[in-house]
This record gives structure tokens, C-alpha cells and sequence, in this order.
């Protein structure tokens, strides 16, 4: 049995795969999972941005991670799926190859990330956390977006949300 000062030190995780990497995101921030689903294209958004989706009448940006993380893009397959997560007040979808498993790792099992590695943007990841012979990277979802994309992001929601409105 686990005294409270052990649980406490636990976090708990969603993990997901892009490409060959692990990535995982503190399992607070996550609403739902979701499979791939039709996602309305936006013209003139960010080159990552896929467009938005309805999800029960309200309007959700999507990022593709892998354009985000600039991976080599792939057919999306039967495992893909749209991670629907909360960053700073507003839902915004994320697009993985396949979510793995939901996990409880100890505080002790995450380190910081290196602090610089060659042509990687390090300022969103976390930490780097171990599980058995596995690593995963946590994302601090907070930073996957600048300011300026919020910013826009909220935008585009609130003109398709009003459109949305309207029809009803």
C-alpha cells in the first residue's frame, strides 16, 4: 500500500505515438480521445494547423502534431486520433498517430529535458520520462502554441463558432 506522500508524487499520463516516439501529456489537461474524424480545412491558418471540428456544437481547433513538430508526414491509418486537450481555458485537438495507454509515472522517473538538443525546439517538452526500458517526452502544452497562435487560433474558433450559431 502506498503512503500519501508516494501518491502524491505520481503523475498520471496519456501516452501517444508520433512517428517512432513516445510522447505523453499530464492526463489533467486531456478532455477525450477521439477517433480521426472529418476536420474542416481553414484557409489562411498556420501551415500546422489541420482546421477545426464540431464536437457536440462546439468548435474546435485541430493541430496536426507531427506538421507542429515538422516530422515527415504519413497516411493517416485505423489508429489515428484527435487527443482533445485543455490549454489555458480553450480546447484545442491534437492529431497522433495512435494514443498507447494511460499511465502513472513517479515524480522520481521524470527528468528535466536536456536543455539544448541540435535543431529541436526544447521548450515544449516537460521532462523526459522512463518507464521500464521506454522514454517518454512530456509536453508541456502550455508552450506548444505561441502566444500570437492562441491568439489566432481563439479567433478562427469564435468566426466558426458564430457561423455555427447562426445556422441554428
Amino acid at each position: 500500500m502506498k503512503d500519501k506522500n508516494e501518491a502524491a508524487s505520481e503523475v498520471q499520463m496519456v501516452a501517444f505515438k508520433l512517428e517512432k516516439e513516445e510522447f505523453a501529456v499530464n492526463i489533467q489537461q486531456v478532455r477525450e480521445v477521439l477517433k480521426m474524424t472529418q476536420v474542416t480545412p481553414l484557409p489562411q491558418s498556420a501551415y500546422f494547423i489541420e482546421g477545426v471540428i464540431n464536437l457536440r456544437g462546439e468548435v474546435i481547433p485541430v493541430v496536426d502534431l507531427r506538421k507542429r513538430f515538422e516530422l515527415d508526414l504519413e497516411e493517416r491509418g485505423e489508429q489515428t486520433r484527435i487527443i482533445i486537450v485543455e490549454i489555458q481555458d480553450s480546447k484545442v485537438g491534437l492529431i497522433v498517430d495512435s494514443v498507447t495507454e494511460v499511465l502513472r509515472l513517479s515524480s522520481a522517473a521524470i527528468q528535466l529535458p536536456p536543455s539544448r538538443i541540435a535543431g529541436t525546439r526544447t521548450d515544449f517538452i516537460k521532462g523526459v520520462g522512463k518507464v521500464n526500458d521506454r522514454l517518454l517526452i512530456i509536453l508541456n502544452l502550455d508552450k506548444i502554441l505561441t502566444t500570437e497562435e492562441k491568439i489566432a487560433m481563439n479567433e478562427i474558433t469564435l468566426g466558426e463558432q458564430e457561423k455555427i450559431e447562426a445556422r441554428a
